[in-house]
This record gives structure tokens, sequence and C-alpha cells, in this order.
């Protein structure tokens, strides 16, 4: 059935929820107050919840950019039509809470990372993948005239002290005379008079390809699309059972059962525990918080100096992405809690207002419009998985961008769908291997995340 556009939410939205100590997610909530909702104007129409027993060929769990990415390609290329199931709202989780900064990666580790985990030859394949999978970000947008507000420019990598200086010139070096990649350097100087004039900054690497998108209307164009390609996308039909009975998957939703003979998790990190015991601990979910201004006034423009609209990133391990956003709005954020229960922490919000004010003096105590937070889907070992599950046929996931998802997840959809479909993809480590499992040690981790937060500031903030 086709309903209304308009979703009316059920339940108020937790701020504490914690995908590590919630036994589920939804149905009901409404959506995080971030910018990109409050910004993005009414939806396209969806499916309406699950309301009756199916029997399908393919099921989608997770309805942002990764699951709806899925849905597309296995229609354009593949004629499957797919039933995306949606635990709340279309692109409930990490697909609205982000910061809209689409880069060339597909996890957290660089260029030097991969040589040194996997070899020259697969890091140059895997360099490959990540240019062929902007060519179709772009593409999407572009062809299927999505109106997510694209800025491009480049992606600007911006040294935070000093020291940062020699890697981000090894790593320029690394891109262009191993990758064959244009990156190049730009000194405190010239970063200033043509980019950003970030007072922390000492320099700067710029990449050829970033764009700064409005997270919601990307999420909201994809199921436009998705839907005219014939898949069905159903939110408020959260997973709460999955059996696999005679080949055919059985997910339990609180409409109905979805029997399907396949099924791509694309959940990042929103997905319970206990969704399916084969996906148990395959990811770290780390917090991330954003915050956006009032209006800047042209004095604030002034002292700020931002010149391009298109992300910037710090060297912190403890990043932080901002960027000026369309409406002259400053958008910022980085990491925060650890537990749910500490997100509403005020400690959190004063960290990132000072981190804001370090950068641009002129904004310190300025008003804000938005403050919210999310979960990041990172990997144990920084990097994502679009797989199969050798002991569970049919069943496939795309999960643990570590935060470099807004882009790359157009071609994990890609890709998943191609494994859906029965086709071969190309050899590369993130492809055909499962995420590394941690097992009972994973919520243990936290324990180790709060020492190693305390350590990375103790870095990032030394000179």
């Amino acid at each position: 059935m086709d309903t209304t556009a308009k979703r009316s939410a059920s339940v108020p939205f937790d701020p504490l929820y914690d995908p590590m100590t919630a036994r589920k997610l939804g149905p009901g909530s409404d959506y995080a107050p971030t910018y990109w909702i409050g910004t993005a104007g009414t939806p396209p129409a969806d499916d309406g919840p699950v309301t009756a027993d199916m029997d399908v060929d393919v099921a989608v769990i997770g309805s942002g950019y990764t699951g709806l990415s899925t849905a597309i390609h296995l229609a354009k290329m593949h004629g499957i039509k797919a039933t995306v199931l949606e635990a709340n709202g279309v692109a409930y989780g990490c697909s609205t809470r982000n910061g809209g900064q689409a880069q060339i990666s597909s996890g957290r580790l660089k260029r030097s990372e991969w040589i040194k985990r996997w070899g020259l030859d697969s890091a140059r394949a895997l360099h490959d993948e990540v240019v062929e999978a902007f060519d179709l970000f772009r593409g999407l947008i572009r062809d299927h005239a999505i109106d997510c507000d694209p800025q491009d420019g480049g992606h600007y990598y911006i040294a935070h002290k000093a020291s940062a200086m020699p890697s981000l010139e090894s790593e320029t070096r690394l891109l262009n005379e191993t990758f064959g990649y244009g990156a190049r350097m730009l000194d405190r100087e010239e970063l200033h008079r043509t980019v950003v004039r970030d007072a922390e900054a000492h320099g700067a690497m710029w990449e050829p390809d970033g764009v700064s998108i409005h997270a919601a209307k990307l999420a909201f164009g994809y199921l436009r699309v998705a839907r005219e390609l014939g898949a069905t996308v159903h939110p408020d039909s959260p997973v709460q059972g999955w059996e696999l009975k005679d080949g055919v998957h059985h997910l339990r939703t609180p409409g109905g059962i979805v029997r399907a003979r396949r099924v791509a998790v694309a959940t990042a990190a929103y997905a319970p525990r206990n969704l399916h015991p084969r996906l148990k601990d395959r990811l770290m979910p780390i917090m991330s918080n954003s915050i956006v201004t009032r209006v800047l006034t042209p004095e604030e423009l002034e002292a700020v100096g931002i010149q391009k609209r298109s992300p910037l990133t710090d060297t912190r391990t403890l990043r932080h992405y901002y960027r000026l956003l369309p409406d002259n709005r400053l958008q910022i954020g980085s990491r925060a809690a650890i537990t749910g229960r500490d997100a509403a922490n005020p400690v959190h919000l004063e960290a990132l207002r000072e981190g804001m004010a370090r950068k641009f003096p002129a904004l310190r105590g300025i008003d804000l419009d938005y403050s919210w937070w999310g979960w990041v889907d990172v990997s144990h070992d920084m990097m994502p998985r679009i797989t199969g599950l050798p002991d569970l046929p049919g069943a496939f996931y795309a999960l643990g961008y570590g935060g470099n998802g807004v882009m790359y997840s157009a071609m994990a959809g890609r890709r998943m769908a191609q494994l859906v479909a029965g086709e071969a993809i190309r050899d590369l480590p993130i492809f055909n291997n499962e995420l590394p499992h941690e097992g009972w040690r994973t919520p243990f981790r936290r324990l180790g995340q709060w020492g190693l937060y305390k350590l990375y500031h103790f870095r990032d903030e030394r000179k």
C-alpha cells in the first residue's frame, strides 16, 4: 500500500539509546533532532509498516544509505524488487545524523596503512575501488536529480598542530607518486587566504574528491529512487526475530512474518546485539556529537573566513569535522560519550563548543540552533566488509565504515546487490571476508575505550 508522505511518530525520541545494551529498536520513534531532519522538508512517501505475513525474494534490513542503495542497484542491475524493512522512520540512524561529508575513503585507514596491512597491489586495487565509488556516488545524485545541496570542491585534511604536517606531507607524496592521485599541500597562509581561517591550522592536505551534502535530503532522495524502481520500503517494521527454516529466512516484525529467500543487512551501528547470533559484536558502536550554530552575521563570516563549502577535517585522532552550511550556519562534530546513558552529559557539548572556539574565536559562546549525537559503526580493524555469511545461506551484510560511509555506502550497496544476485565481485580485502569478531570481550572494550580516549586527547592536544 502507499501511505501519505508524512509519518506520525508515536514514541518520543530516546536520546540515551545505546545499541550495546538495548534489546530492541523501534517501532514508532521520532527522529533525532538533527539539522538535517529540521530542514529537509516533507519526505517522500513510503509503503507503511508491514501489516501481514509476506513472501519476498530479497529483504533488506535497514533503510539508510546502504540499504536504499542496495535496493536501487538490485532493481537497476538485476531486475530484483527488494523489500526494505526499517525499525523506525526511513534513514532513522546514521544516515540522518552524520556530518554530511563525502570523502574518498571506505573506512578509517589511510593509504599508507592499506599498504602496511595488505601490500601495495591490494592497496592500489582498493584505491581504484573508492575512486570508482565516488563516480558512482556523484552519478546517483546527478542522474536521479537528488536535490541534496551537493557542494563539490575536494576535501581538506587540516593539520591542527605543527607536528601533524610531516605526516600529511608524506601522505600527499604517497597519493601522488604511488596512486597517481592529485593531492597537494597548502601552507597556513594559503589555507587561511583561500579556504578557511582556522586559528589552529598549520596547513592542510587537499584531496580532489570531497562533496558536502544535506544528509537527510540525500537519504530521502534514495528513498524516492528506490520506490520508483519498484522496491517497497516499510518503516516501523523492526526485525524482532530471525530464523532460517528450510532455506527461507523468517523475519518477524510487529505486523507479520517476512519470509525471504535472501537477506541483506544494512543496519550500521543501530542493530541490537540480538538481531542474529552471526552478527553479534561484529562492530564497536562509537558515539559522535554534532552542533549547528545560528546563522552567522557578516562580521562572523568574515572572521571565520570559510571560502570553500566542501568538507573540512582536522588531524586529531578524535577528529573534528566541520563546514559552513548553505544557509551560513556552521556545523562541527567530533567524538563524544562512550555510553548512551552518558550521552546527554553537558561536558560533551561544552567540549565540542570549546573545540569550535579554538578554531574560530569569534564564535565563542554563540547560540546553537541544533545539537545531536548518534552512533557510528566502527569495525574492530577500522575497515568495512561487504560479504556473505558462509554458514547462513542467502544472508549478506555491508557494515563498518567507521564514520566514512556517506560516499562509500552507495558503492557498498551496489556491491552487496551483486552478491545477493549471485554475481562475483572483485577480489579486495574488504569483500567476501567477515568483520573481525570480538565475542564476549566487546562490551568490556568500552573500559579500554575510556582509557584510549584519555590517551588520544593527550596526544591530540600536545604540541
